[in-house]
């Protein structure tokens, strides 16, 4: 059978459940998904020759890094030709692009230094989404930004925040697109702190003055981003979830929340609910978190089709901005990508193909045996040969063609980068 057949066998069986196949596909091939540029060359960026910091690490020296704006964006060109749907394209600040003998410290960022990737973006019909970068930096020394007890480090770090809000704006009006512009530093201690509310005071105060900066909301959401742990930061974070909800809430802006970023046995699927019956938008870094915040490659499991199943039944797609966040380098980097992409995509397409109207029904009614049943049954519905088919009709290779087209690319590309 070919692909048009079986996907027109799978969207009679989809049918008879009172799922539209075809409307699934309408709706999923127009929901943005950011794709981070720093998976494809580790969370180097381009602004400093000095070492990751900020309680991250990535681990694994696969051949092919990234090395140059180039390279970056070549890799990106390559895993869009394997990735269906709509896509954005989502920077650090650290990836800014200076001419020949040019450079400006993170305080003093500008439009221009980011000129080429609004090219690089608008020639594709993509989106950007934004990040200050508060790490890899010696402003940044003992994992402390926007909280530090050094008043020269926190206005450093303030006026970083300022000058992203101006690209962020830069970026929405160039690309016609609304930008997310996500803060998070990786404030904390590693050992027990002795004043925990005097960080986030001074946290408090830093965020209101980088938001005290003019921006028009409709074109710039901004977002904060909370975290548990770190590395060298384990016992205190400043940006914990209580304090980023709570200032999100009282501010007008957005959470977001990075799957990552939790206590091992919290789930972000459980908390989407909660966070839409009080914020307008909500924005979501999806990762995949193996015991820690280890930033793992997005896969098609529980917690992802759960995540975005609680974006579909609650009618949340025009609310919740997605956005992926991981980095390995112990595998082939576009494939890593691609990976997450496309698994993401899946659990849009499986939220979407799932009858949530009926399921919901069922629970209302006390109706538990046959709400149990037929989520058991949905597990082997016929999704592969659907997602097939909008691969094939986005002009994007199916699941088992795609890893071809990264092995041709990493002998011809990557293989020469030394």
């Amino acid at each position: 059978m070919t692909v048009k057949e079986r996907y027109a066998w799978a969207k009679e069986m989809y049918q008879k459940i009172g799922t539209d196949a075809d409307r699934a596909l309408e709706i999923l091939k127009d929901i943005p998904v950011s794709m981070h540029c720093w998976q494809g060359d580790d969370v180097i960026g381009f602004d400093h020759d000095g070492p990751l910091t900020g309680g991250i690490q990535t681990t694994g020296n696969y051949p092919g890094r990234a090395r140059t704006p180039k390279e970056l964006m070549d890799d990106i060109d390559e895993v869009l030709k394997l990735v269906p749907g709509k896509t954005k394209l989502n920077l650090h600040a650290s990836y800014a692009i200076f001419r020949e003998g040019e450079y400006a410290d993170r305080d003093a960022l500008a439009p221009e230094h980011f000129e080429p990737w609004v090219r690089f973006a608008k020639a594709r019909g993509m989106g950007l989404d934004f990040n200050p970068t508060f790490f890899s930096h010696k402003m940044a020394a003992d994992n402390l930004t926007l909280s530090s007890p050094d008043k020269n480090v926190r206005d450093f770090w303030i006026r970083h925040g300022q000058a992203c809000l101006k690209i962020a704006g830069y970026f929405a009006d160039e690309t016609g697109q609304p930008c997310l512009m996500n803060i998070w530093i990786p404030d904390g201690y590693k050992d027990i702190p002795a004043d925990r509310m005097a960080p986030r005071a001074r946290f408090r105060d830093a965020l209101d003055q980088i938001l005290s900066v003019p921006y028009d909301r409709e074109k710039v959401v901004v977002s904060l981003e909370s975290k548990v742990f770190g590395i060298g930061m384990e016992s205190y974070t400043v940006g914990s979830s209580e304090f980023t909800i709570n200032y999100a809430a009282s501010r007008g802006i957005a959470p977001l929340m990075d799957n990552g970023h939790y206590h091992p046995t919290e789930v972000v699927s459980d908390k989407i609910s909660s966070m839409l019956l009080f914020f307008d938008k909500i924005a979501l870094h999806v990762t995949r978190p193996v015991r820690w915040d280890s930033d793992h490659v997005v896969l098609f499991d529980d917690e992802t089709r759960e995540i975005a199943k609680e974006i579909v039944r609650n009618q949340a797609l025009d609310r919740t901005m997605i956005g992926l966040d991981f980095f390995d380098a112990g595998i082939n980097r576009i494939a890593a990508w691609t990976v997450g992409m496309r698994s993401f995509r899946k659990a849009l397409l499986y939220a979407l193909l799932t009858p949530n109207a009926q399921l919901a029904e069922w629970q209302d009614e006390g109706h538990f045996t046959e709400l149990m049943a037929a989520q058991e049954a949905l597990k082997t519905y016929p999704f592969g040969d659907v997602w097939d088919y909008f691969c094939q009709s986005c002009g994007v290779p199916t699941e088992t063609q795609w890893p071809d087209e990264v092995k041709k690319y990493e002998k011809d590309v990557l293989s020469a980068r030394k």
